[in-house]
């Protein structure tokens, strides 16, 4: 475990009688990479906005470090922001740009040269301090976005969406250099988006958030595999969701039939609603098949065919495979007991927390 750098307490934001951050929570630890992710309008901006101290927090505290940070301007904040339009000066050359900070600072002129030159160095822009923003490439943007903030060599860095302005691939080659970046720096990176493949790509921890609050927090793999309710398992990935009920331990029954899970810790006989993510199921012939369905649509993805089936009971599947199945023909699909997720319906971290620990003694 890190230590501790920032921590919302009990955090509430309200804009009249518009409540924008409900009650948040949470701690972020040194040296590691954030990611907050929602949906637009749940909070992510407005939590980074408290944290940059551009915006307060109607109800609450921040601390960072261990101090109370709701009165500190944001200039005296350890703390930089890259946001979604880069924020650029366009009448400034790359140089000028990444010094403005330190020039406001009023720091030696060779200190300000040396300063630069490593930012523009870290962010492999290295020989292009004379070159006009005008210029520069949408990624090249960015890096002397990122530049300029590190430069001042802040504990923390917030970045605002980025990403969102570039193409697929420049997009998909930024976020390896971000997470290098934040990894050969140290420092503590809190990335906010809406789009769950880069969350789960870049991130040592996530937040998701909705309508204001965080819903769930873990590490990528934790957020995938384990999602706590509806929301989380639809926002984050494509999944397979039904309705069951929790027979008892080990055993959950959703469609006409019962199957053995590895989930538990519920009522016996309690409603329940069903994950399978759709590169988990695998087709197979009828006779081998847990579910039986009817090929509707299918489309090539690249990597693999996307196929949509529905049972007799007209709930519809997503299936994921390498394998090509023929529109109109009945097959089964095949799953493992560990495939299969049991949520509660509309649980919260904390119940479900609760239920895991007292389910795993």
């Amino acid at each position: 475990m890190g230590k501790p750098i920032i921590s919302f307490q009990n955090v509430v934001k309200q804009y009249d009688d518009e409540v924008i951050l409900k009650n948040v929570n949470f701690e972020i630890e040194e040296g590691r990479f954030y990611t907050l992710l929602g949906p637009s309008g749940c909070g992510k901006t407005t939590i980074l906005r408290i944290i940059a101290g551009f915006s307060e927090a109607t109800k609450g505290d921040v601390y960072f470090e261990g101090k109370r940070i709701n009165d500190v301007p944001a200039n005296q904040r350890q703390v930089n922001t890259v946001f979604q339009d880069y924020a650029l000066f366009p009448h400034m050359n790359v140089f000028d740009n990444v010094a403005f900070g330190l020039k406001i600072k009023k720091l030696p002129k060779a200190e300000i040269a040396k300063k630069v030159t490593e930012a523009l160095k870290l962010v492999q822009l290295a020989g292009y301090e004379t070159r006009e923003i005008s210029e520069m490439s949408g990624g090249q943007r960015q890096r002397v976005a990122i530049a300029r903030a590190i430069v001042n060599e802040p504990k923390v860095l917030l970045l605002d969406e980025p990403l969102s302005a570039l193409d697929l691939k420049l997009r998909t080659d930024m976020q390896y250099e971000l997470r290098e970046l934040q990894q050969r720096l140290g420092i503590t990176f809190i990335f906010v988006t809406h789009d769950q493949e880069e969350a789960l790509a870049m991130s040592d921890e996530i937040f998701v958030l909705n309508k204001g609050k965080i819903v769930q927090s873990g590490t990528p793999v934790d957020i995938y595999d384990e999602p706590i309710n509806h929301f989380v398992a639809d926002f984050v990935g494509e999944s397979n969701i039904v309705n069951g009920i929790m027979i008892e331990d080990n055993t959950v029954e959703f469609v006409g039939k019962r199957f053995e899970c590895v989930d538990g810790g519920m009522r016996p006989n309690e409603p329940v609603e069903i994950v399978i993510r759709p590169e988990d199921l695998s087709l197979t012939t009828l006779e081998n098949g847990k579910l039986s369905v009817k090929v509707d649509t299918q489309l090539f993805r690249g990597v693999h065919y996307e196929i949509i089936c529905y049972d007799e009971q007209g709930n519809e599947w997503m299936v994921h495979s390498t394998k090509k199945a023929k529109e109109g023909s009945q097959i089964g699909l095949f799953f493992e007991p560990e495939d299969i997720h049991v949520m509660r319906f509309n649980e919260s971290e904390e119940d479900f927390d609760a239920r895991l620990e007292s389910y795993e003694e």
